[in-house]
């Protein structure tokens, strides 16, 4: 049978889909098609990793969704490489369709099947899904690409209009799916993980709480963000739903969606900030790394309260706060000097909404060595940064229980003398 694949990838859903829309109006049946990846997989060290449990429950919802409509899912577990050879031996396919990734590392796979297809004489389409603006869509008059975020977001809003916030009526063409018998997604034990809990957050937050955002968002006690990140990051969520959706109620919102944006097109412009400076004069910069005084930021045991809750938050959700992430971020780098790529990997490792381009702008925001970062002699206080966005202690108390008792651990570090160790330690680095 000719058939046309759907590669679902970082956009786990069935509708405003641009890849999904483009192939069921292909001409072909479309078997929608998902790959456990090998590669990825592996190097993860918890078999109880929670993100594998939100794309298991995502995978099951579209597949109950296309078992409606006499589809189904063929899930496969391996190489992308081995996946395709698979897949060419079981149908004839005339063509794969698929949403494009910013990462390095999904670049290189893209390119690899691009070519691996073409030797079959199989096409490959890509198309821009996760972002409004992607690539060289928003750059400088000159062609270059902005490293800077407020001009970037000023001629992001300056092109924006309603035809990049339109919908794909993927829906008016579900006569075009391959109708073929159910097939079971592979569970996860099938897959070598073990099922955890599944208290997600949900993708529809009230308006009332996007309106008020600006207001909320900063303060950690409070339930004042959207914790849309993980349905970002896998595409359960379409970003033209969420733009079109802040757009009338909250400009601050709608500005940390710019924010992602830009850091998706740094990465896509500038792959070395995967394990590099920004700003390369930081790969200067002499770390202390001590491995205990690390892992007891790890622990959540540096006797600052809020860096502490932070982490215990991280360590037993996969969320943090925004606001405590970059308190515990600078504390990490600044206070206790440790590498920032340090800290960009246990966030990798814990995070649910672990997404490499924001992970790494995020973190390089907080060192210093990042496009547009915090300046280098900007050193949060954890104490002060305690008391002006939780000063009752209410998030504080909710994970440090000990907070305020004798059981509760002494700080690591004092904070005036690592400031300027701190300080000290970036200067000579820079000055070189």
């Amino acid at each position: 049978m000719d058939v046309a694949l759907c590669w679902f990838r970082r956009d786990l859903r069935l509708h405003d889909h641009a890849a999904l829309y483009h192939a069921l109006r292909s001409g072909w049946p479309v078997v929608p098609v998902f790959v456990f990846d090998t590669q990825i997989l592996d190097d993860l060290e918890d078999r109880t990793d929670r993100r594998l449990q939100f794309i298991h429950d995502a995978l099951l919802q579209m597949q109950a969704q296309l078992e409606r409509r006499g589809a189904t899912l063929h899930v496969f577990y391996g190489t992308p490489e081995a996946a395709f050879e698979h897949f060419a031996r079981v149908y004839h396919v005339k063509a794969v369709y698929a949403n494009r990734d910013y990462e390095p590392y999904a670049r290189r796979r893209d390119a690899a099947m691009a070519k691996q297809l073409s030797a079959k004489g199989i096409a490959f389409h890509t198309y821009k899904d996760q972002v409004i603006f992607d690539t060289d869509e928003v750059v400088k008059d000159n062609g270059e690409p902005y490293t800077v975020f407020t001009p970037y977001s000023r001629k992001w809003r300056s092109l924006l209009t309603p035809f990049y916030c339109q919908p794909y009526p993927v829906e008016k063409y579900a006569h075009a799916w391959c109708r073929q018998p159910a097939r079971p997604v592979p569970s996860l034990e099938a897959i070598g993980f073990t099922p955890t809990r599944r208290d997600f957050p949900p993708s529809d937050p009230e308006d009332a709480l996007l309106r008020f955002y600006d207001q909320t968002r900063d303060f950690p006690a409070q339930s004042g963000t959207s914790r849309l990140s993980v349905h970002l990051r896998f595409g359960t969520i379409s970003i033209r739903e969420l733009v079109t959706r802040a757009l009338p109620l909250n400009e601050t919102f709608l500005k940390e969606l710019i924010w992602r944006e830009f850091y998706q097109m740094i990465l896509w412009h500038f792959p070395y900030v995967e394990g590099h400076a920004f700003k390369k004069e930081y790969d200067r910069i002499v770390w202390r790394n001590n491995e205990a005084e690390f892992a007891a930021w790890s622990r959540g045991e540096t006797g600052f309260p809020l860096v502490d809750a932070g982490m215990r938050e991280l360590n037993a959700t996969g969320f943090m706060h925004n606001r405590v992430r970059m308190v515990t971020a600078s504390f990490l780098v600044k206070q206790l000097l440790i590498d920032w790529r340090w800290g960009e990997a246990y966030f990798a490792q814990k995070l649910l909404d672990f997404d490499l381009a924001s992970n790494n702008g995020g973190w390089q925001w907080a060192a210093g060595s990042g496009c547009d970062a915090a300046p280098y002699f900007r050193v949060f206080n954890p104490q002060l940064q305690a008391k002006k966005f939780d000063p009752e202690g209410r998030y504080i108390r909710q994970w440090v229980p000990e907070f305020d008792t004798l059981n509760y651990a002494r700080p690591i570090v004092e904070h005036e003398m690592a400031r300027k160790r701190a300080l000290e330690a970036y200067t000579k680095a820079l000055k070189r």
